[in-house]
């Protein structure tokens, strides 16, 4: 049953995905990538997009064979039935849309928004399913496992070489570029990207389309986090697991260790970075770089939609970091004792009832002096260095949270370091006993 479900959901998103393959083409302002050269090829030969469209699957597919070999499984073959019935789509949507025709460039460019739009929702619903992938990404994919190339790299090259051949075709066809224009960069760059945001803001829809594969999980008691609460009286949880969060340049690393040394519990920092490095294959100095580095939301998005079809150990490196270093910091709460500093963990361990989650501020005169002594800086140099610090770390924590960065609602206790070490124990050790 949940595989004809996923099935279903395929074909539904296969129909939505032709719907803004045609109207992208209806633009007339150029076609997808993957679909460039079967739309060149149909403007100079008797056949149709859709034909067009099977017939360069199936090359496609043919290319697997040979780059795959013998690691060419029946879900490859597979490939071919979707290939024809897309092409058709196809075809039947291009009907569909025949009085679909502007003329001013204004409208050309509504109509391609609305096709990239449309198709978008039909990659994300092909995700979605997770059944068997088009052509065009199982060559990416064939390629990337035999040659052990970077995902998102191997699907950039691919896209623009698609394009490149388009164009090449166009010329010597026609004698002049068709079929090749602004809107196939427009498509490249947004129907990805709406893809892997409609990914994110619907992460709700999977469980509630496959509850049987979930089913194993206690969501109220583990939550995203991973780590189990067991329901006591409120006076009977022991809070021995503290996160910090903290503004950049107010001292909660060096408050974090001194308050971990009293309490006799481990100190975690730059640490989680080592381990992280174990398990993910980078290296600790690419990590600390990459970690809280986000410069926009919606650049990353953009960059990173390549990975739509990628498997989780070739995912987005941010992203595997981010989740390397969040099953870290679950597997050291779940020991406990422990002082856990930044890596988004209030937001990682929400759902443990033994972790006490507390932010450090302090002002901006304060935290400008630690930063000059420490980093050796000009006062304008290290008001800069916080002001970049901070909105890297507010953005990272948007980002992968949907949360506001330091909001006091996010912790059990936001303290000012300025009102000194002894008065900040004396909160945390009464705040852990509540």
């Amino acid at each position: 049953m949940n595989k004809l479900k996923r099935y279903v959901i395929f074909l539904i998103g296969l129909f939505v995905n032709s719907l803004g393959v045609s109207l992208i083409t209806k633009a007339s302002l150029g076609t997808s990538p993957i679909s460039s050269i079967p739309y060149v090829l149909s403007l100079s030969f008797p056949f149709t997009l859709g034909n067009f469209t099977i017939f360069f699957s199936v090359f496609l597919i043919l290319l697997q064979l040979l780059i795959l070999r013998k690691n060419f499984k029946l879900e490859h073959v597979l490939q071919i039935p979707v290939s024809i019935v897309f092409g058709y789509f196809i075809d039947l949507t291009m009907l569909l849309f025949t009085w679909v025709n502007p003329q001013n460039y204004v409208m050309k460019i509504v109509y391609l928004l609305i096709g990239c739009l449309i198709l978008g929702i039909g990659v994300y619903m092909e995700v979605l399913a997770d059944v068997v992938m088009l052509p065009g990404e199982s060559f990416v994919r064939a390629i990337v496992l035999t040659w052990k190339t970077n995902f998102g790299t191997t699907k950039i090259c691919f896209d623009v070489s698609m394009a490149v051949i388009a164009a090449i075709l166009s010329f010597v066809f026609t004698g002049h570029l068709n079929g090749v224009r602004e809107g196939t960069i427009i498509a490249a760059l947004l129907v990805g990207f709406i893809a892997r945001v409609l990914g994110k803001k619907l992460a709700f829809v999977k469980p509630l389309l496959f509850p049987e594969e979930f089913a194993g999980e206690n969501v109220e008691s583990t939550g995203k986090s991973g780590a189990v609460s067991v329901d006591k009286p409120a006076d009977e949880v022991q809070r021995n697991v503290i996160v910090i969060g903290r503004q950049f340049g107010s001292g909660g690393h060096d408050i974090g260790k001194a308050l971990a040394e009293k309490l006799g519990y481990a100190f975690y920092d730059q640490e989680i970075i080592e381990m992280t490095a174990g398990t993910t294959g980078y290296t600790p100095e690419f990590i600390q770089k990459k970690e809280e580095m986000m410069t926009s939301s919606f650049l990353y998005d953009l960059v990173n939609q390549m990975y739509m079809y990628a498997q989780p150990d070739e995912e987005a490196p941010k992203d595997k970091i981010y989740e390397a270093e969040s099953k870290v910091v679950r597997e050291l709460a779940a020991k406990g004792n422990c002082v856990i500093v930044g890596r988004c963990s209030d937001y990682t361990l929400r759902d443990n009832k033994n972790c006490l989650r507390v932010f450090f501020c302090a002002p901006m005169e304060n935290r400008m002096k630690r930063v000059m002594d420490r980093l050796h800086l000009s006062e304008k140099d290290a008001k800069q260095k916080i002001q970049k610090e901070d909105k890297w770390r507010a953005d990272n924590y948007r980002y992968y949270t949907g949360r506001i960065w330091g909001a006091s609602a996010n912790f059990d206790l936001t303290v000012n370091t300025a009102l000194g070490e002894e008065y900040i124990e004396i909160c945390i050790r009464e705040a852990m006993k509540r």
